[in-house]
């Protein structure tokens, strides 16, 4: 669709809704996961200290540990999953209704806003870039560009991307771990991981609301001076 194509501005209240519970349910699962990440670390410890009797009880207690960690870590990928469709599809209508509110020239297509996620090198980023236009084109679709943005836009990105980096170091760490010492590094990486990544999603959550609140105040504007 070429810029000048008229665009129709689509309700995204539902949308909007399930984006927001899912981000609440990644927050509590990420809550599990530390919690459960911290039992393992315990149970690490205590291999190291030598705080069991018997090799029967070790196994006992590590097979638990196991089981845990992989329910809580299956529960984590599914939402994650539903929630990478679910925020793809709100950054696309978010770009959409933008230029259905007027904002014009605007760097980012809706389809692009969405695809500099899965580009490498780019990723890094491209998507920053790309929310930081739509909210400011939402504050202000005549003058987006001169509109600034509040700092907790930077500070997602910066939780996501170091909660990323930590990620992609713990997950090796953790299959190659062969040593109690080196199993115990992959779980500290992985709290860190995760508790970024709890940063990153309550930012998030607090973004997706204003963008939705203010894009919904502006449609409503628009409706009462056409009237």
């Amino acid at each position: 669709m070429s810029e000048g194509e008229q665009r129709i501005f689509k309700n995204a209240d539902k949308l909007t809704t399930w984006v927001r519970w899912f981000l609440y349910l990644q927050v509590g699962l990420g809550v599990a996961a530390i919690l459960s990440s911290l039992l393992e670390f315990q149970l690490l410890s205590n291999f190291e200290s030598g705080g069991y009797t018997s090799e029967a009880s070790a196994f006992t207690a590590a097979e638990a540990s196991d089981a845990r960690q992989s329910v809580v870590g299956i529960a984590q990928l599914l939402n994650y999953l539903i929630l990478t469709v679910l925020i793809a599809m709100w950054i696309y209508r978010a770009n959409n209704n933008v230029r259905a509110l007027g904002a014009a020239n605007m760097d980012f297509t809706p389809g692009w806003s969405v695809g500099w996620y899965f580009i490498p090198i780019a990723s890094l980023w491209k998507p920053y870039q790309a929310m930081k236009e739509i909210w400011k084109a939402s504050a202000s679709p005549s003058s987006w560009s001169e509109q600034n943005v509040p700092s907790m836009l930077p500070w997602w990105w910066f939780f996501w991307i170091v909660s990323s980096w930590f990620g992609s170091v713990a997950f090796p760490l953790a299959l190659r771990g062969e040593t109690i010492d080196q199993l115990i590094a992959a779980n500290i990486v992985g709290q860190l991981s995760e508790g970024m990544e709890i940063a990153a999603s309550l930012l998030l959550l607090a973004i997706v609301k204003r963008v939705h609140a203010m894009q919904s105040a502006t449609a409503r504007g628009q409706l009462v001076s056409s009237s």
